[in-house]
């Protein structure tokens, strides 16, 4: 299953922003003493005990509003408390407990998932104890935590991971999880059809016509195969409001939980910031990756040039995906489909694939003779040991003398050559330095 997915809610400047940046470990949302700052849903993951999860920093609830702004960020928080696994609801011991904290309790009550109620600000010991005053709100023991200082938050990730649903047998341990993504109207819901050979997804010239992600299983050169058909990705400041929203948020819960995940671009258009922020997700997400150019029908001048200027232009474009297989189909005349789940079988693979520790030594000894690292004020890099403690994605491990030796540069050179010696396309892989 994928990853859990925590909602961070409450009303406009409570700390929410400021919670979030404390459990993700870095200032990755804005924070600022102006209601309103966030307005849409901001992602990252958290570890705990062992145990990762997604979570959500949303904008400021206030259910009495009639301000268009504000209904949006409602909206927005709305839907990330429909997709959450549980929700954290973010209250502010100075202010006291107010009128919208009620609207958003009733809001809350309403909910199926749990819910955990947390006093932010609580900085002393007085303020602890004024926490008691947000039992009112029926949503049980409030925990006093301070989001600035950090007190409490291990209390609070302790309760969160507590809720998360266990771990299900539902779906096929053995299959390979496909998933499709991209813009809205690219084709992706042709492009499942046209791979099973029958009308499985709606398939509208409208945009946002797939809402849900629907899973389809099939068997592919004998090996079992679930294919996520999603709904289509678009700029967070360009969702519209209603329940295309909840698309997104199921989208990248298919990436998730995906092995592979087939980006789908639409030929008669540029590759867009958009294309580059689905791709770049899936990279972080450690999956494998094929980019599917659809509507080549439409290209008119198929040559080989064109061939080779699209194939340029693409790379350019998702150029920290360079080693991703790109295939140039059309969902509508099935030119080339077969390949999409012949190139994501393969990834699976290489995946999956275990180098011998001694065979990954004498790799590294040709390639440290080929292309000896360099120094770096006056102090060569040196390397002891390579070993792969890890697959899917390829994780290995250098022992070094130094890890600040290595220059970003080098990295990518050893990235290059396990690649070209391994064979991993259309895979990320991770790189990872120890001092000996």
């Amino acid at each position: 299953m994928g990853k859990p997915l925590v909602a961070i809610v409450g009303r406009p400047n409570v700390g929410k922003s400021t919670l979030f940046n404390r459990l993700a470990g870095r200032r990755q949302a804005i924070v600022h003493d102006v209601a309103g700052t966030t307005r849409d849903r901001i992602y990252a993951d958290v570890e705990w005990t062992g145990l990762t999860f997604t979570i959500i920093d949303t904008g400021g609830l206030d259910p009495t509003s009639t301000d268009d702004l504000i209904m949006r960020i409602r909206d927005q928080a709305e839907v990330a408390i429909a997709e959450a696994d549980v929700v954290v609801f973010l209250t502010d011991v100075i202010s006291g407990l107010t009128g919208l904290d009620r609207d958003v309790a009733d809001l809350l009550h309403r909910t199926r998932q749990p819910v955990i109620l947390a006093v932010n600000k609580c900085d002393n010991e007085r303020r602890r104890l004024e926490a008691v005053e947000f039992y009112d709100l029926g949503l049980g023991e409030p925990l006093p935590i301070s989001a600035l200082h950090g007190s409490g938050t291990g209390d609070l990730l302790d309760q969160v991971v507590a809720h998360f649903p266990a771990e299900t047998a539902a779906e096929d341990v053995d299959a390979v999880q496909v998933a499709i993504v991209g813009r809205p109207n690219v084709g992706k819901s042709s492009l499942l059809n046209a791979i099973l050979g029958r009308e499985r997804a709606i398939v509208s010239p409208i945009p946002g016509t797939t809402r849900d992600a629907i899973d389809t299983p099939l068997t592919w050169a004998d090996q079992p195969v679930i294919l996520i058909d999603t709904a289509g990705i678009r700029r967070r400041g360009r969702i519209a409001r209603g329940v295309e929203q909840y698309g997104v948020l199921r989208a990248l819960k298919a990436i998730n939980r995906a092995d592979v995940a087939v980006l789908v671009l639409d030929a008669t258009e540029e590759a867009t910031a958009q294309d580059a922020h689905i791709a770049g997700y899936i990279v972080e997400s450690g999956k494998g990756i094929v980019v599917a150019v659809n509507k080549w029908d439409l290209v008119p001048d198929k040559t080989t040039y064109t061939f080779y200027e699209y194939t340029a232009r693409i790379t350019a474009q998702l150029k920290f995906v360079d080693y991703v297989p790109l295939v140039f189909i059309s969902a509508l005349t099935r030119q080339r489909v077969d390949r999409v789940l012949d190139l994501a079988l393969g990834i699976t693979e290489r995946r999956s694939l275990r180098i011998p520790t001694g065979r990954l030594n004498q790799f590294l000894r040709r390639i440290l003779r080929q292309h000896p690292p360099p120094t770096k004020k006056g102090r060569r890099l040196r390397f002891f040991y390579l070993t792969q403690p890890a697959v899917a994605p390829p994780t290995f491990v250098f022992f070094v003398n130094d890890p600040d030796l290595v220059h970003f540069s080098y990295q990518r050179y050893l990235e290059n050559q396990l690649r070209k010696e391994f064979g991993f396309h259309g895979t990320p892989i991770r790189l990872l330095f120890r001092a000996r």
